[in-house]
């Protein structure tokens, strides 16, 4: 007897989502990989440091002492006072408990924050090279996004022209990333009162600034939007973690800071879903941030040595366009001189996605295509692995442009 075949229905929400531009790449390079080619991945957005041993040791020392179980909601009292103490000293912000939550990595606290606040039609702004999880998240609650892609000459910013003219009624977020994620652009104190300055006649405009990259910067300062706008820290939510800057991308540990209205509701939403973050990671994070901090202006002059290096390989090629970015740890490159060409085997490069599989077929090297970001014909690149393999991938990758017909 046959029994009936099962539902397979997907909801509405999920069929919202748009397929990941970087499945393929993805794909192609494990097989690849599992074929024996040697591939240099440039395409993970995380330190190639290890965890300092500090950090480590605090989690070890909690484990020992029996913090292993559920803890508070939103983080513990030892945590959010280390966070409190972290945006004291970092960004001159003064907060309480109550607009501190800690969550499992920065992106539940971001998608949190959109799902306690956004309706349907409802709108957020952001600019164009954005994280990739942006949109998406947004588009799951039923809102929509509204890109702006920056004219050459703005660096990868938003400028108050700009903004101002995509302010609606419908307006609810302007999301701001800086460092920026995949462009390295980097606001001025003065740059985010400008944008303010629009926003004093949308009360109905929240500011999410998102900091994770702020300890990364080699040229410029780095100004967070509630110490630039202070008079605007009511509607700004910070959101920071350890992730990027401890070389913590694994321990899942994001934090945020905010009017408490906002706070108590991302709490309520964390309640219900995943619960407190990793008591363990919150121990460690605790480490991290009470511990010492010379270790990321170490780092940081490490990182830049290969960025320096990178970018004096790549500009070798005229095909290629690359800025110099202030700050993060990648290169978003332009390609659009590569498209139309040939390749060897006779295929013709017509998308940015088309460079990056040339890139991973014939080079090795794995890259993520600038229409993944929202912005083509571009790749990015990142420069957070050993020393070696970025001046080895970035020679093979000119190499590989020098190749086609």
């Amino acid at each position: 007897m046959n029994s009936a075949q099962p539902e397979r229905q997907l909801s509405s929400r999920l069929a919202m989502l748009k397929p990941s531009v970087t499945l393929v790449i993805s794909q192609l390079a494990r097989r690849l990989a599992a074929e024996g080619r040697d591939i240099i991945n440039m395409s993970s957005g995380e330190l190639d440091f290890d965890t300092p041993t500090h950090i480590q040791d605090g989690a070890i020392a909690a484990m020992r002492s029996g913090q292993t179980r559920y803890t508070d909601v939103g983080g513990t009292p030892a945590l959010k006072a280390a966070i409190i103490e972290k945006f004291k000293r970092d960004n001159q912000l003064d907060y309480s408990p109550r607009q501190i939550i800690a969550s499992t990595g920065a992106k539940q606290i971001i998608f949190n924050a959109f799902l306690a606040t956004l309706d349907v039609d409802d709108e957020v702004i952001l600019n164009a090279p954005y994280w990739v999880s942006y949109p998406e998240m947004i588009r799951l609650t039923g809102a929509e996004p509204v890109a702006i892609v920056p004219a050459a000459n703005e660096g990868f910013k938003l400028t108050p022209a700009t903004l101002a003219a995509v302010l609606t009624a419908k307006t609810r977020w302007l999301l701001l990333n800086s460092p920026g994620n995949p462009s390295g652009a980097l606001y001025s104190a003065e740059e985010l009162r400008a944008l303010a300055e629009v926003l004093k006649d949308y009360p109905r405009v929240l500011v999410m600034s998102d900091d994770i990259y702020e300890h990364i910067v080699y040229e410029g300062k780095f100004a967070s939007f509630a110490s630039a706008v202070p008079q605007m820290a009511d509607r700004t939510l910070t959101i920071n973690g350890v992730s990027k800057t401890y070389a913590m991308t694994g321990w899942r540990l994001g934090f945020a800071a905010g009017p408490e209205w906002l706070i108590s509701a991302l709490a309520i939403l964390q309640s219900q879903s995943t619960s407190c973050p990793n008591a363990i990671a919150q121990a460690a994070a605790i480490a991290a941030l009470t511990g010492p901090q010379d270790l990321l202006a170490e780092w940081c002059a490490r990182l830049r040595t290969r960025r320096d290096s990178a970018l004096a390989i790549l500009c070798q090629c005229p095909a290629l366009q690359v800025d110099t970015p202030p700050a993060a740890f990648y290169l978003f490159v332009g390609c659009e001189k590569l498209l139309g060409k040939q390749t060897t085997a006779g295929k013709i490069l017509n998308s940015d996605l088309d460079v990056a599989e040339y890139f991973l077929e014939h080079a090795g090297v794995a890259v993520v295509p600038g229409s993944a970001f929202g912005m083509a014909p571009y790749f990015r690149l990142a420069y957070s692995i050993a020393d070696d393999d970025v001046n080895r991938a970035c020679q093979l990758m000119v190499n590989a442009c020098e190749a086609l017909l």
